[in-house]
């Protein structure tokens, strides 16, 4: 079953008028029962999927035990993020993937839905009316 989300809408700029594409992504903590459902910018030219810092305490998640620090770079320049070493479930609508998943040092970013073992499972779909499709 294919999953619709609306863009989100970001207002007027020089250029024109901004609309974001965002799904909303459940995340099972690997610890305990909990479950957290982030709005995440659905970003192809992330190679990562990368959430801020604060959600790595609601899911019960170690950035010192369970992650591996490194950096990575982008149009903003370097940041410090933290791979979790073990996939997580992760849910669109009732499409359920386990993904590679990382943490920002910091909680400013905006929560990226990227390529690498998530995005790229689902034949997506951005359409001009500003809706995005995940397909099977």
């Amino acid at each position: 079953m294919d999953v619709k989300f609306p863009f989100e809408d970001n207002g007027d700029s020089p250029f024109g008028h901004i609309y974001r594409p965002v799904a909303k992504v459940t995340l099972e903590s690997p610890t305990t029962p909990n479950l957290i459902s982030i709005w995440m910018v659905v970003d192809t030219g992330a190679d990562y999927t990368i959430i801020p810092r604060h959600f790595s305490e609601k899911l019960r998640i170690s950035l010192e035990r369970d992650c591996i620090k490194d950096i990575t770079f982008g149009v903003g320049g370097n940041q410090t993020i933290f791979f979790l070493k073990s996939r997580i479930t992760a849910k669109v609508g009732r499409m359920e993937r386990k993904i590679p998943l990382a943490f920002f040092d910091n909680n400013e970013m905006p929560a990226l839905l990227g390529r690498l073992g998530f995005l790229e499972t689902f034949n997506t779909e951005f359409l001009k009316s500003h809706i995005i499709v995940f397909k099977e």
